[in-house]
């Protein structure tokens, strides 16, 4: 008898079964055996219920926010009991976002409207110290609400701009990484520093000069800040890997520094499969393979899966194993890029099947560049010395 209260309670949830998950009955008989059951049942009869705050979704209304799209992206928002609609969305307001931006931004981010006018008003002054000026912060705040909308991580976040900025990041590169890469200022400051330190101390012993290390620091981290959120060890097993396959430290270092620093984020396992399918699909000594491998780090970086796409993709446009061995830097492409470009080249009449694939590599720009010379050479009319002129009288 002791145990009816809650097998009414969960005979009353299987009622609404199309509306719960059953994934969330499990979830809610430990919430029961650890004491936490009713707590957990009240908040979901109040989900099933539909009940929903009606002052927040009138305040959402009055701004033209799409009620429809939270309900179904996020409810849950709908149903607290102390929301700040108005104060959050006057704040957004005075930084120069007109109806529409306010609208969009609390539909991409309902849990904005949780945040208090406090922590919003601290979250604008943080980000506006590394923002050119408050237009310029409203579009980043489009772009990634839910990045500046995370103040639980406040201090921190605060503690690592400083740090950033001391350590010489600019901040156009530190507002940057504020949306892209926000877990990075989540951080505590001191796992940054030690880990900003790590990076140093292997740059030195790996034969880099005190005086580049800082372009070199900055550089990686403005191209890979997730580099940050590596441990330690893990790295050092990196590196012993490559040392261990005769790369020099000279040769270590240059591949850090390449690919934007993710060679340090892989695993060994993984880095001794790609070389065991490179130097098999090459046919190349371990000399010749750790040639191609400074010339394309990619070969080390991608798995083999993703090298083994690439590779079936060139060779179908008749591309050779020897074409691509003297240009390895071509599996750097994805498939997509390769497939667009050679079908580029194929329009003006120009094969690749036979010399060399540097016309496929480089940016979007450079091969933009490359195809424009082709073109403009293969339309250029040929010029016969000893033929005669035609003159109309």
């Amino acid at each position: 008898m002791a145990n009816a209260p809650s097998n009414l309670c969960m005979n009353f949830l299987a009622r609404f079964q199309p509306i719960i998950l059953m994934p969330g009955l499990s979830a809610l008989e430990k919430h029961r055996k650890n004491g936490r059951f009713l707590q957990h049942f009240r908040y979901a009869t109040h989900f099933i219920s539909g009940k929903e705050n009606k002052a927040t979704v009138e305040s959402l209304s009055e701004l033209s926010v799409d009620i429809k799209k939270i309900r179904r992206l996020k409810p849950w928002v709908l149903s607290k009991e102390l929301t700040y609609v108005k104060e959050t969305a006057k704040i957004l307001q005075k930084m120069g976002a007109d109806e529409s931006s306010v609208a969009y931004i609390f539909e991409c981010c309902p849990e904005g409207i949780l945040c208090s006018p406090t922590d919003v008003s601290c979250q604008r002054d943080l980000w506006l110290s590394v923002c050119q000026n408050e237009k310029r912060l409203v579009e980043l705040i489009k772009r990634f609400p839910d990045s500046f909308f995370t103040v639980g991580h406040y201090e921190n976040q605060k503690a690592n701009v400083e740090f950033f900025k001391d350590l010489g990041l600019r901040n156009i590169i530190i507002s940057r990484l504020l949306t892209s890469a926000s877990n990075i200022f989540h951080n505590p400051v001191a796992k940054n520093k030690q880990m900003v330190e790590t990076l140093q101390s292997i740059y030195l012993r790996l034969g880099g000069s005190q005086e580049n290390m800082k372009n070199w620091l900055l550089k990686l981290l403005s191209q890979n800040p997730f580099i940050l959120l590596n441990i330690s060890s893990t790295i050092q097993e990196n590196l012993e890997f490559l040392q261990k396959n005769k790369f020099t430290d000279s040769e270590v270092l240059s591949l850090v520094s390449k690919l934007k620093g993710f060679i340090v984020q892989l695993h060994p396992a993984t880095m001794q499969n790609s070389l065991l399918f490179s130097k098999n699909i090459f046919k190349c000594t371990d000399q010749e393979l750790k040639e191609l491998i400074l010339k394309c780090p990619a070969l080390l970086y991608h798995s083999v899966p993703v090298l083994e796409d690439r590779l079936k993709e060139l060779l179908k446009a008749g591309i050779s194993v020897d074409q691509i061995k003297e240009t390895p830097a071509v599996l750097e492409l994805s498939t997509e890029i390769v497939q667009y470009r050679i079908k580029k080249l194929n329009a003006i009449g120009f094969s690749l099947k036979t010399g060399t694939l540097e016309y496929l590599n480089g940016t979007k720009k450079d091969f933009e560049t490359t195809y424009g010379k082709i073109q403009a050479k293969s339309e250029r009319p040929i010029f016969n010395p000893v033929a005669p002129l035609h003159i109309d009288d």
